[in-house]
Parts: C-alpha cells; sequence; structure tokens
C-alpha cells in the first residue's frame, strides 16, 4: 500500500544540516531527510515558488520532460537500505511507464516543481514519528537552550555551546 505525503517543512538540525520534514495527509507523522545544502535550495526554491533568471537542474529536469512529452506522475520514497532512503520516479510517456532511480532530494525537488504526488511505502512509513514527539523534542531543546542562556555564568555557557 502507498502512503500519500506531502513536503510539511524544510528545517535545519542542531549541527546546522538541512532536513526535509515529510508528512502523512493527516499531518500526525513526519519523515524527516537529512539532504544537502544545495539540494535544500532547490527544494525551498521550489517550496516558494521562486524562479531564478536560468533554470537550476531541476528546472532543466522538468524542461526536458515537457519537450519530449514525459509526465512524473508521480514520486515514491519506496526503500530504506542501511540508513540511506531510495526514490524512484515515474514517468508517463503515453501509455508507456518508466521507473527512474532518484535520490529522495532530487525526486522531492522535482516533484514540487511538476507538482508530481509524493508516496512512501509501508516499509518506509516505519521511520515516522509523531508530530507530538518532534513537537516535544524541540520545546524541550529549546527549553534547555533557554535555561542554559539565563545562567549567569557566561564562560559555562560558552563551553556548553561547544
Amino acid at each position: 500500500m502507498l502512503i500519500p505525503i506531502k513536503v510539511k517543512q524544510l528545517v535545519v538540525d542542531q549541527t546546522l544540516n538541512p532536513v526535509v520534514l515529510l508528512s502523512d495527509q493527516e499531518e500526525s507523522q513526519v519523515l524527516p531527510i537529512w539532504v544537502g545544502p544545495l539540494e535544500a535550495q532547490a527544494i525551498a526554491l521550489a517550496m516558494q515558488g521562486i524562479l531564478t533568471p536560468r533554470p537550476l537542474t531541476h528546472d532543466l529536469m522538468r524542461s526536458i520532460c515537457e519537450n519530449l512529452g514525459v509526465e512524473l506522475s508521480r514520486v515514491l520514497l519506496q526503500d530504506i537500505r542501511d540508513g540511506t532512503y531510495y526514490a524512484e520516479l515515474y514517468l508517463r510517456q503515453g501509455d508507456k511507464e518508466i521507473v527512474v532511480d532518484a535520490r529522495p532530494s532530487d525526486a522531492i525537488a522535482l516533484a514540487l516543481r511538476t507538482n508530481a504526488p509524493l508516496y512512501m511505502t509501508e516499509k518506509v512509513a516505519a521511520y515516522t514519528v509523531s508530530i507530538d514527539d518532534l513537537v516535544n523534542t524541540e520545546q524541550a531543546e529549546t527549553e534547555e537552550l533557554q535555561q542554559m542562556l539565563s545562567d549567569d555564568s557566561p564562560d559555562e555557557n560558552k563551553k556548553n555551546l561547544h
């Protein structure tokens, strides 16, 4: 069974690495996927609807598909192996379907540019976390940081922040 998902948000983790948060349609579960900075930029630009003066790689891919009469019918986050997610692009040209292996970040960036639906398999869904758990974790980390910053000892804070 395929589970429909959507890009909920693009955030950075505590080490400032970009993370794409994918959620189910009810927004009760979220799947965090760490991506590179360039891929994060491509996803952010598409999420915000920003067009660049010259086509970026994912814009080029969209243009190639359009000019060849190929439609991206869906993106599937289909597997996770050794901590790495695997995605597939489902391309349709007439009555022919072509499945292409892709990195999830590239697949997401292209899906956002073409309005193609995103899905994940049940195997991948097993790695989702509850939105409530994610919010509670973020609140605990925020409270810890606020406590650290409210202490009277700036030298101690410097040690904790390294």
